[in-house]
């Protein structure tokens, strides 16, 4: 059988006419509707199709510094604090992550601004063109806009979340420096399967043979360091290779450099995003940006935003908004709750896609929460209010169920008290939805 066809556009030239010569006229809107209905199927694990069209279009080196972050929790904490510690040193920095909360655009950045519709549809109508005949899926896609994008800013550092798993993950075509892994747990079991071992070997599969990997992970499983002694990758694991020690007030870090000698840095400002992934960046840069300084780390951190992460917010009521949506997360969630007392009551609220564990989530949570309450969500993936009641009744008995997530909120409005807090999460949905609640309650 003869390979797909593709059509190679690696020169500026060749590339200049057929962005001129292609139809713009496609929104991004409607560029994402097309790159959807692409490939028959959302997922299709494995790197030969993607990695065929990224060597055509000269893609697999985008950056002179290349950092790929894995795991099952924390990708998109730890590539938002790298990124923004890279900028301090003033490097021009792209980033990737997925999903998005409220616009596509959110997935790619440079130096932390998304990019525009125009470089997005750009960029695809350049992928397209080269694809030919092969199949991509809407991720495979969205991926290559990313190394596309750039290589076209000629940025000096991508950070790049890898989306599923590892080995077989797209984003594990690029030329990576570096490779990071920040926890090992139970998610896409569809995909991945339900044994921690073999989760943590597809992980491992974005090691690179006699570079530096990293692992956020205390005591992971055998599988991954077997994988990284094996293919000769110096492997540095939080707890043995470095450890934070966290105050109320700042906390400390302490680890190696890349000759093997101690480092450490005291009085580290905290962060709003986990801290466990800040310590695993800060791991990571001793080894691709030794000359990283002290005032770089702090700025870098203080700086770091991620929405939907820990996100407290204040009106019009207080709230903490966080995408977790599996057991690892919450049990994250439920140790920042514990060390954050307040003087009035804990309410929840639930909504969560039917793939899902919600009864894993509500067990790390439970002890916080005075009282829960779940709503729906429509849509592929999505579940009923009255299937999630059904998954957790054994857990927490009768809860108050909502159709919606907005109507959920609105009831909430009317009873909480001025010191209580709503702990919002489960999705990624679950907090674009009440993000935009709470834009009309605050602005209209």
């Amino acid at each position: 059988m003869s390979a797909p066809c593709l059509n190679k556009v690696s020169t500026t030239s060749s590339l200049n006419f057929l962005l001129k010569n292609m139809s713009t006229n496609k929104t991004l809107a409607q560029w994402l509707e097309y790159l959807e209905s692409l490939h028959p199927s959302e997922i299709d694990l494995g790197l030969a199709r993607v990695q065929q069209v990224a060597a055509s279009m000269e893609l697999l080196k985008p950056a002179k510094l290349i950092i790929m972050v894995a795991g099952t929790n924390g990708k998109g904490s730890s590539v938002t604090l790298c990124s923004s510690i890279l900028q301090q040193t003033s490097m021009k920095v792209g980033s990737y992550m997925s999903p998005h909360l409220h616009h596509y655009n959110e997935r790619v950045k440079i130096n932390g601004c998304a990019v525009s519709d125009a470089d997005l549809i750009e960029s695809f109508m350049a992928i397209d063109h080269a694809r030919g005949d092969i199949l991509l899926t809407y991720f495979e896609v969205g991926t290559l806009s990313s190394l596309y994008l750039f290589k076209k800013h000629q940025v000096d550092a991508a950070v790049l979340e890898v989306g599923l798993g590892g080995r077989l993950d797209a984003v594990n075509i690029v030329s990576a420096d570096i490779s990071v892994v920040t926890s090992i747990g139970l998610d896409h079991q569809d995909w991945l399967g339900d044994d921690l071992s073999g989760i943590a070997f597809e992980k491992a599969g974005i090691f690179r043979s006699t570079l530096p990997a990293i692992c956020g992970q205390r005591e992971p499983q055998s599988t991954l360091i077997d994988h990284a002694k094996q293919i000769k990758s110096p492997l540095y694991v939080k707890g043995e290779a470095f450890d934070y020690d966290e105050q109320l007030s700042d906390w400390s870090w302490q680890g190696k450099t890349a000759t093997g000698e101690s480092v450490s840095y005291r009085n580290l400002p905290l962060p709003s995003l986990p801290i466990e992934n800040a310590a695993t960046v800060l791991q990571a840069l001793q080894f691709v940006k030794p000359s990283v300084s002290f005032q770089n780390i702090c700025e870098g951190i203080c700086l770091a935003q991620l929405p939907g992460r820990l996100q407290q917010i204040s009106s019009p009521f207080n709230a903490m908004l966080d995408v977790g949506h599996n057991p690892q997360a919450a049990q994250l969630l439920a140790s920042r709750l514990a060390l954050k007392p307040i003087k009035g009551k804990r309410y929840a609220l639930l909504a969560m896609l039917g793939d899902k564990d919600p009864v894993g989530v509500v067990a790390h949570l439970k002890p916080f929460i005075h009282k829960w309450h779940l709503a729906g969500i429509s849509g592929y993936r999505g579940q009923s209010v009255e299937n999630l009641q059904a998954k957790v009744h054994k857990e927490l008995g009768e809860v108050t169920g909502h159709v919606t997530i907005e109507k959920a909120l609105n009831e909430l409005k009317g009873i909480m008290a001025k010191d209580d807090e709503l702990i919002i999460l489960g999705s990624f949905i679950t907090v674009a939805k009440a993000q935009d609640w709470i834009e009309e309650q605050t602005n209209g």
